[in-house]
């Protein structure tokens, strides 16, 4: 399977050589409330993210009434209620998906929402997004993925909770219909251990399909994303909240504004550690290294019709005058044309 190297997602473009596409998850840590939504939009364009993502759902397509709580929802939410009646509140309606997404033109920033089912992939697919998200909930949903696949948007895969065998279907799958993918690393966990990250699973799917790599980070803090950035992602995406105390599934292991800030400043920086593949001297060396390289000199005088060898010649630093000591095989041998003091750069 031979996904695309090169996929457009708005204005932006993904490729092996792009700088990486930042998501700022917004997710439902608007917890319902729309002015909410529209601070969540303000933050991660003063962030400098390149999209914000919220999700889109319609409880009753989503879940049987009375499924219970994952783990991590019965740490941060009420005890008493259902996932069904948690997921209830979180709902985005399509008008409102609208008008966020007229927001986030208006700050200049994508707008991404994930469908969780059929129905709210009909109703977002309405707005014309540049990409579907698609929550590591349905990596194994393989009817869900083949109808999102026909939809003809680029789609990032989220992996969390499944084998690399659920994975091969979900993209075989997908292949036929859309080639525009990026498969992400995720934990599905809020917020996981250290030792839950398992950033070298990104080395299994470079070996084992040919797509485009991203990482969906639920660590703690500024996190994991940014180490995976030298193992070839292209994507990064991170929950934020306006407050980590309040009511919701997800806002403990979620960034604070200015951490939101942080992170898309140290994904920058990373990109810049990374620089390029051709080594060469940097234009801030090109001095340096004419004044700490060395050139060849005379170890000792040279008489004019005297041969140069490798006990007469030496390397020194001459502030550039003279011959690379990377020559050194071309000079040993050949006659001096003139006479040569102790320490003078040789120039034939």
């Amino acid at each position: 399977m031979n996904f695309k190297k090169e996929i457009h997602i708005g204005s932006k473009t993904l490729s092996e050589t792009s700088a990486v596409f930042i998501i700022a998850e917004a997710g439902v840590n608007h917890g319902g409330d729309m002015s909410v939504a529209q601070k969540l939009i303000d933050i991660a364009a003063d962030a400098g993210a390149d999209a914000v993502k919220f999700q889109a759902f319609k409880t009753e397509h989503l879940i049987l009434n009375h499924v219970e709580k994952a783990p991590y929802q019965k740490k941060t939410t009420d005890n008493e209620e259902s996932q069904f009646e948690m997921l209830k509140k979180l709902e985005v309606t399509k008008e409102q998906n609208f008008e966020l997404k007229k927001y986030c033109e208006k700050r200049n920033i994508l707008f991404l929402t994930t469908p969780f089912d059929e129905a709210s992939l009909d109703e977002i697919d309405e707005l014309d997004l540049p990409a579907y998200k698609i929550a590591s909930t349905d990596t194994t949903n393989l009817l869900f993925l083949k109808k999102v696949a026909q939809k003809g948007k680029p789609i990032f895969l989220s992996t969390g909770m499944t084998y690399l065998s659920e994975i091969e279907l979900a993209l075989q799958t997908i292949y036929p219909y859309n080639r525009d993918v990026v498969l992400l690393q995720c934990t599905a966990n809020y917020p996981i251990a250290d030792d839950e990250v398992n950033l070298n699973i990104l080395n299994t799917f470079k070996k084992s399909f040919d797509v485009l790599l991203g990482y969906s980070d639920h660590s703690i803090g500024v996190g994991a994303a940014p180490y995976a950035i030298p193992m070839g992602v292209k994507v990064v995406e991170k929950h934020f909240t306006i407050d980590k105390m309040l009511e919701g599934p997800d806002h403990r292991a979620s960034l604070l504004p200015e951490e939101l800030k942080e992170f898309v400043t140290v994904v920058r920086r990373v990109e810049k550690y990374l620089g390029s593949l051709v080594k060469i001297p940097n234009l801030s060396e090109i001095e340096t290294r004419s004044l700490l390289q060395k050139c060849l000199v005379a170890k000792s005088p040279i008489k004019k019709g005297e041969l140069f060898t490798e006990e007469n010649i030496i390397a020194k630093r001459t502030g550039g005058h003279g011959i690379s000591p990377i020559y050194y095989k071309e000079i040993v041998g050949n006659i001096a044309d003139k006479d040569f003091s102790h320490d003078e750069p040789i120039v034939i």
